[in-house]
């Protein structure tokens, strides 16, 4: 017997299960950026971690800066109950948008990570938005 099946594999059931929760609080860079692309964005990306200097070097194209710390009730009140928010940090050695996340399920909203970051964001090459302001994919570089 190997290591690899020193644990039985779960069930099909159990598989779809887990991976449909993974599915349900995750999403990648990939198809936030296609997303971006398309125009079909029907989320509010959140950058939330930094300072605002930070976020004018280099931010996802679209994205928002509302730090974790500053994510409150009155501040949410910004945007319809059902607004769908995906939340990014710097990577995967960072657990600001983790912090994010939960002030947001906390509130009642709806939220998922955007897994990888600004460091798996670069890693797939896609462009970056300078300024204080959002941007766009189409005037990032």
């Amino acid at each position: 017997m190997s290591y690899v099946t020193d644990y039985p594999a779960a069930t099909p059931e159990q598989t779809a299960a887990h991976f449909l929760a993974r599915l349900s609080v995750e999403t990648d860079c990939a198809d936030v950026a296609h997303a971006l692309r398309s125009g079909d964005v029907d989320f509010v990306l959140l950058h939330v971690v930094g300072s605002p200097e930070a976020y004018a070097r280099r931010h996802v194209p679209g994205a928002l800066h509302l730090p974790h710390r500053n994510i409150t009730a009155d501040r949410m009140a910004e945007w319809p109950d059902d607004t769908l928010f995906v939340v990014y940090c710097a990577g995967p050695h960072c657990n600001g948008a983790d912090q994010a996340a939960l002030k947001l399920a906390r509130l009642r909203r709806p939220v998922k990570i955007m897994i990888g970051g600004i460091t798996g964001w670069a890693d797939e090459g896609n462009p970056f938005a300078t300024g204080a302001e959002p941007g766009s994919m189409a005037g990032a570089a």
